[in-house]
């Protein structure tokens, strides 16, 4: 994969990425975690550490599920690799958490591995679907 397709397929899965993923933290936020996992929260977001997590979020899904340099695998197999790939980088954070923070409740790992799971198949297959249609040929 070349810089330039790297940095095109990073672009597309951005512009699918965070606007899903902004709008279920606007959603979500205050009716999920903030009553479960208020008193663990901080005042305000640390928006440096946001920043390196989406970018390197991103780049593992270019690398591993977006795969720009092969398109034409099909769509369900592109989604249950993504959702796979989502389920695991979740379950990595929340997992965690279930096992060594006091109080961390098993309702919201089970819906942060789903939402993962959806999340990433969604942008997968919606950068895929741009790459398709406007990357270069």
């Amino acid at each position: 994969m070349t810089p330039r397709r790297f940095a095109l397929a990073w672009f597309a899965t951005l512009l699918v990425f965070l606007p899903i993923d902004a709008v279920w933290l606007t959603l979500a936020g205050p009716r999920l975690y903030t009553p479960a996992l208020g008193h663990l929260l901080a005042p305000q977001p640390d928006l440096a550490a946001a920043a390196v997590f989406y970018a390197l979020y991103l780049a593992g899904l270019v690398v591993f599920t977006v795969r720009p340099d092969d398109l034409s695998e099909p769509w369900p197999r592109s989604a249950a690799r993504a959702a796979f790939f989502g389920l695991v980088a979740y379950a990595t954070y929340d997992l965690t958490n279930q096992a060594t923070m006091r109080d961390w409740p098993w309702h919201i790992t089970a819906i942060d591995l789903v939402w993962g799971a959806v999340l990433t198949a969604a942008s997968t297959l919606g950068a895929r679907a741009i790459l398709r249609r406007f990357g270069p040929r």
